[in-house]
This record gives structure tokens, sequence and C-alpha cells, in this order.
């Protein structure tokens, strides 16, 4: 696919108008055919650009400002309604071209399923990759009501792919018994409840080391973030989680790229769902594209 091509829609605040001499790439993923619960998640890329509009370029945090980093906006990858497998093919291909180009994809959800075949691609280029899971849900099971392609099952996925020793989540509130079972026989690390003090511990243990991040919106608690398909309570807070992401950014670790999913906007008439995840993605783009 030629990114010329790929364009649908408005474009994240600052974008770059051109891909080649981009350092990242946006690109939305609008999928949520196999959710459990509630749909609407294939909007969550539209409005998380549109609302973009409203953000400060500059980051307080970070100190540095969104024209300092070149970043390409591909748009929304055009996916079968429906069509779970294909749409998940098409993923990979895509991503597959963007690391083959030498830049840093950053997706945006669309249901969690969609995270599986970026990380699949990105483990192609990086056979020593390590992935960070932030989440309410262990999203650990082989099927969700004898479905193996499911929302509740990416985790699962890349853990038996790339080895459970290799996957770290944070976060974690909700999942079957037989989910923390899994990962405690088989030396993945999960961490309950909270995400930035257990992350401090974890990223010296992955120094050096190419890393992908997923980042399922509902790992916040429905009080900041309503607007989600399947809300847990007890979540952090979006300033532990903002906290998390400068974290990252600021440890010895090589962010290779990552994902933000799960954005519904349908159930949050405030915005404050789609708000805060540009905000997120703006310091994902400030603090982890200059980790190559």
């Amino acid at each position: 696919m030629r990114f010329e091509e790929a364009y649908s829609g408005n474009v994240f605040i600052n974008s770059h108008p051109d891909f080649e001499n981009s350092e990242a790439v946006i690109y939305g993923m609008p999928m949520d055919w196999t959710v459990s619960y509630r749909p609407g998640s294939r909007f969550g890329p539209t409005r998380i650009r549109e609302v973009s509009i409203g953000l400060e370029e500059y980051s307080a945090y970070l100190d540095r400002e969104l024209e300092e980093v070149k970043y390409y906006d591909a748009g929304d990858i055009p996916l079968p309604f429906g069509n779970a497998q294909r749409s998940l093919d098409l993923i990979e291909e895509f991503v597959d071209e963007i690391l083959d180009a030498g830049k840093f994809p950053l997706g945006i959800g669309g249901e969690h399923l969609v995270s599986w075949p970026v990380m699949k691609s990105v483990y192609k280029k990086y056979p020593d990759l390590a992935i960070i899971h932030m989440d309410a849900h262990a999203d650990l099971r082989e099927s969700y009501e004898g479905e193996p392609l499911s929302h509740s099952t990416p985790i699962r996925k890349i853990s038996e792919h790339i080895g459970p020793e290799h996957v770290y989540s944070f976060g974690i509130r909700s999942g079957m018994k037989e989910e923390f079972q899994w990962a405690k026989e088989h030396g993945m690390h999960i961490s309950k409840f909270e995400v930035l003090e257990p992350l401090k511990k974890v990223l010296p243990k992955l120094a050096g080391r190419p890393v992908y991040v997923t980042l399922d919106i509902d790992v916040l608690d429905p009080a900041h973030a309503p607007g989600t398909g399947t809300v847990d309570a007890g979540g952090i807070t979006s300033k532990e989680l903002l906290a998390s992401i400068h974290e990252i950014a600021k440890s010895d670790i090589k962010v290779v790229g990552c994902d933000l999913v799960e954005v519904a906007p349908i159930y949050d008439v405030s915005e404050q769902t789609a708000n805060t995840a540009s905000k997120l993605i703006r310091e994902m783009i400030l603090g982890w594209v200059q980790k190559r």
C-alpha cells in the first residue's frame, strides 16, 4: 500500500505532510468486530485526531514541542467490516511497510485485538523484543465463547509467539482465574492494579532492549476514561498514566513502536476520554520517538 493512498479523514495535530522525511507514522485501525460487550472503538481513531486540535503543542512535562518530531499521519487503514482475519492481515502488512521504511509505528485503535498483528510485525524486525502492556484486563484468554479472534486474546497470542517471559503487564485488575494462573506458571510478569511503581522496578531489567508498548485506555479508572467498551472500576488516574509514559521516556529501553486502543467516543459525551487519549499520544510522540 502506498502511503499517499492510505490517508482518509483528518490528521493528528501538527502532522508532517511528507512520509519520506518523517521519523514516525501515525495510523488508525478502525476495527471493533470481536468485542465482547460494547462496540464503538472503530470510531476512536477519527475522534482522537479531531480533538487533538485542542492540544497545546508544547509538553510542560518533557519540555519539548511537537514541531521537534516529524511524524506523518497515514490515516485509517481501510479494513473490511466484519472480517477479522483479513483485517488483521492488512494491519500486519501495513506495519511491515512502516518498519521496512525505518519509521516508528504509532497505532490508534480500535479494539485491542488490532495490537496482535502489529506486535507480530515488530517482532519480525526485533527478535529480542519485549512487550509492555497497560490494561485493566489480562487479555490472556485462548478464545472467547469459542472464538480465538477476540479482543480478550492478544496478550496470550503474543506471549505464545515471543515467549511469556518477555511480556510485562501492568494495571491488571480483571480476568479469569485461569489467565492469572497461566501467567504465573509460564513466567509472565503481571502487576495487579498498579502501573507506575512496578514499572519503575521492571524498566532497569529491560535496559537496552527494543520494547513495544500497548496501552488500553481502560487501564484508567472509568472516572478518567468512561468512553471505552469494557469499563472496569478501580483503575489508575490519568496523572499516574502520564507519569508512567514519562518514566519509560527517561529509561534506557529502546521504544520501537506503540499503540493506544479501545477508545469508544459514543459512551463519553464530554469527550473526556478522547481528549485524554490525544494528550497521551502527544506525550508518546515526544517521549518515545526519540528513543529509537
